[in-house]
């Protein structure tokens, strides 16, 4: 018998190693006109494998905010508290300064042919509060392990799977009344959102901002889902008896989402009820399948890549933001025409050689291998960053 009381899964670290280095790569096409299904959004309704990164890393960090919360016994506490929400307002806060220095090297560059002195144009490059996007992955993270960190120490945790239906039962009886299907202006989540946060501080998508307000509803819930499977791995010692568990788990989530999206259909950019189970029933299993593949049967050496990815999640996702940010607005000039280095690497180096959709493609894993050489550094000097 294996037992893993006091052992570190590595497959969890690759798990979370595999969710970034996906988020990443979906996130820097060479063009986004020209980029494979598989790695496209659903328009709508409906599941990619893209669709799959971010929920699988929310649900990751479920099971990793058990793990962590364990040296508080549990227990509510100043101190707990304080911790938790410092780190929450930072992640919000990354989140935000990521989008600001997006727009800040955008405005600089739109200015360009204005004659306007070096500070004029700075300071407008840098006032872009007025219409900056408020809502965005590192914000849903933020907001979303707080409360789970803040509920998981008040809470009764034989109380929380109650609390997770409520919730996706609650958020499914505002969909069906507020027209939540509609991928228009209608939908309530466009509106609540419209009223709150504004329409200029939102992203531009038929009115609805995938990381809106209402939809962090089920967004908790899915951390929850995630922080209560962490329990169930944690409190079973054999890991036979764990990847049981999470096979189980992840089947029942899994057909649960699958056949309840009959009658309340599976979407990304509205956090639908059954986009959390299906989502949540999927990261379960592949990480069943990981445990056995890595920790059981000693295949390391093919994921070891995605370590360097796993061990510094957050620092990894926001170094790729913003070099991604840096080569699309840092410009130069070549053969008379001004292009940034971002369109250069796409349009003379890499699409002339492999076409339009591979060329992109390339695009999207030379990135990641240059995000991937800084985690590399990091991991093998034993530097883990904690956001």
């Amino acid at each position: 018998m294996i037992r893993t009381v006091n052992q570190r899964l590595l497959s969890l670290d690759i798990l979370r190693g595999i969710t970034i280095a996906g988020m990443i790569l979906v996130n820097n096409p060479g063009s986004w006109s020209h980029v494979y299904a598989p790695l496209r959004h659903a328009e709508w309704i409906g599941l990619t494998p893209t669709d799959l990164v971010f929920p699988f890393f929310m649900f990751i960090m479920g099971i990793s905010t058990y793990i962590s919360l364990r040296k508080y016994e549990f227990r509510f506490s100043r101190t707990a508290a304080m911790k938790i929400l410092r780190r929450s307002v930072v992640i919000f806060a990354i989140g935000l300064g990521i989008t600001w220095f997006s727009m800040l090297c955008q405005t600089w560059n739109s200015l360009s042919d204005q004659s306007l002195p070096f500070f004029a144009r700075l300071g407008q490059s840098m006032w872009t509060f007025d219409h900056i996007r408020i809502p965005g992955v590192m914000q849903r993270l933020g907001i979303c392990y707080g409360a789970t960190a803040l509920i998981t120490l008040t809470m009764k945790h034989k109380h929380i799977p109650y609390l997770i239906a409520t919730l996706l039962a609650g958020y499914f009886l505002l969909l069906i009344n507020g027209n939540g299907f509609e991928y228009n202006s209608s939908n309530l989540l466009s509106v609540v959102d419209r009223a709150v946060l504004g329409e200029v501080h939102m992203y531009k998508d038929n009115g609805i901002d995938p990381e809106g307000i209402l939809s962090t509803i089920p967004s908790i819930a899915h951390v929850l889902i995630g922080f209560c499977v962490g329990r169930l791995m944690m409190r079973t010692q054999d890991i036979h008896a764990k990847i049981e568990r999470l096979f189980l788990v992840g089947t029942v989530l899994t057909f649960s989402g699958f056949l309840l999206s009959y009658g309340c259909p599976i979407s990304k950019k509205i956090w639908s009820p059954t986009f959390v189970l299906t989502t949540c029933g999927l990261g379960s299993t592949l990480l069943a399948l990981l445990i056995w593949l890595i920790d059981v049967k000693g295949y390391q050496k093919p994921t070891r890549f995605f370590e360097s990815f796993g061990v510094n999640p957050l620092f990894m996702y926001v170094a790729g933001g913003v070099l991604s940010i840096l080569l699309n607005n840092l410009l130069f000039t070549y053969q008379r025409e001004t292009i940034s280095m971002h369109g250069f690497a796409y349009e003379t180096v890499l699409r002339p050689f492999f076409g339009d959709y591979f060329g992109s493609f390339l695009f999207a894993i030379l990135f990641v291998g240059l995000i991937w050489c800084i985690g590399y550094i990091l991991y093998k000097k034993k530097i883990y960053i904690k956001i």
